[in-house]
């Protein structure tokens, strides 16, 4: 069963981006490419590509979304592919009268690079703010930390890594944890960069939602699937809707009682702003919407970071030599998808539960 699993987990971005329209296409009522002016690391065209299927003016939706976070899109992908091929679960979505828009690749280009930000090091997911000239987050933590994220040597030295373990045991594990993930809007060459402006694929995906989730729609919900936080396969359902009482008793109605809500202090995620959940509300202001992050463990936190300090150390550091990049882009892939098939079938299997409960909260809601 685990081994069957691993068939729809793909090896690069180009490879799913193939399967995905290959299977997608002639299920769909509506297939369409977001292009982004980048190529990709085989040379490759990259796209956000979505598909909708089912009826396009059913009052109900639910989106299933991959690749946020580029390199983890290998998880994401494989839940779409997965999806795509369960009859049972589409009958059912036709059923309820549920129309499905699938997003494959939000950011393509983290996706294909193998890195968890875009073109531009922005974090998609700390870029969905209003950029309207007023005061961007302040991560009054992280100037004091970027330093010692960013040694000017890769591996870090033995002085790099006593400073950081100091850092860490004086500030405590929960502090250091939000002054690194939180996000920050200061230091472009940094950890969960958030831009000082929208990034392209967020422009793209603010334009998917605006098409195929605006007014006709009465319900949506929506599920962006992530990796690397948590316990190795565990799928936390992380809440990613409006700020108030009332969006997460929807999203708790909908995924259940044990929705963490990173703003209550009840995830393994940061209480981050920015989050391209907060989209939702944005797309069709008058509908019920749910949405939440389903966040997979890969491995342990302290691993995550040092995976993503070294690969923002290549961002910095083109001319690597081709022994240190491949360790530095391995040990990135590592740290956001495990390629197993117990991994994968606990994947499959906790997906396809989400997939299900929003599917029956939508059908239920007036």
């Amino acid at each position: 069963m685990m081994q069957a699993a691993s068939r729809y987990f793909s090896h690069s971005y180009a490879e799913s981006r193939g399967r995905f329209e290959a299977r997608a296409r002639p299920l769909a009522t509506h297939f369409q490419s977001y292009g982004i002016d980048a190529r990709g690391r085989e040379g490759e065209a990259l796209a956000t590509d979505v598909a909708l299927i089912g009826d396009p003016r059913a009052s109900r939706l639910l989106i299933v979304s991959s690749a946020t976070h580029g390199v983890e899109g290998f998880c994401g992908s494989g839940c779409q592919l997965a999806l795509l091929d369960d009859a049972p679960m589409l009958a059912h979505a036709r059923r309820a009268g549920v129309a499905l828009l699938l997003v494959h690749a939000v950011n393509p280009h983290g996706f294909s690079w193998l890195a968890r930000t875009d073109e531009g090091n922005i974090d998609l997911n700390r870029n969905a703010q209003a950029f309207d000239g007023g005061p961007l987050p302040v991560n009054a933590g992280y100037a004091g930390i970027h330093g010692l994220l960013l040694p000017k040597a890769w591996p870090p030295s033995r002085k790099n890594r006593q400073d950081l373990a100091r850092y860490l045991a004086e500030a405590g594990p929960q502090a250091y944890a939000v002054a690194v993930t939180a996000g920050q809007h200061t230091h472009p060459d940094g950890l969960f960069y958030g831009g000082t402006g929208p990034a392209a694929s967020l422009l793209n995906l603010r334009s998917i939602l605006g098409e195929h989730a605006g007014t006709a729609r009465t319900q949506v919900a929506w599920i962006d699937v992530h990796t690397g936080l948590g316990p190795r396969g565990h799928g936390e359902k992380i809440y990613a809707g409006k700020r108030d009482a009332a969006g997460v008793a929807l999203a708790r109605q909908w995924w259940g009682a044990d929705l963490a809500v990173p703003f209550l202090g009840s995830s393994a995620s940061a209480d981050v702003t920015g989050y391209v959940g907060g989209l939702l509300h944005e797309a069709c202001p008058a509908a019920s919407t749910a949405a939440i992050s389903l966040e997979f463990g890969t491995v342990p936190l302290p691993d995550m970071v040092q995976a993503l300090r070294g690969r923002n150390w290549l961002l910095a550091h083109p001319d690597a030599n081709d022994a240190l990049r491949g360790d530095i882009l391995q040990g990135i892939l590592d740290a956001f998808y495990c390629d197993a098939s117990d991994w994968h079938g606990m994947v499959l299997g906790q997906s396809r539960v989400a997939v299900l409960q929003a599917l029956c909260g939508l059908e239920a809601a007036r």
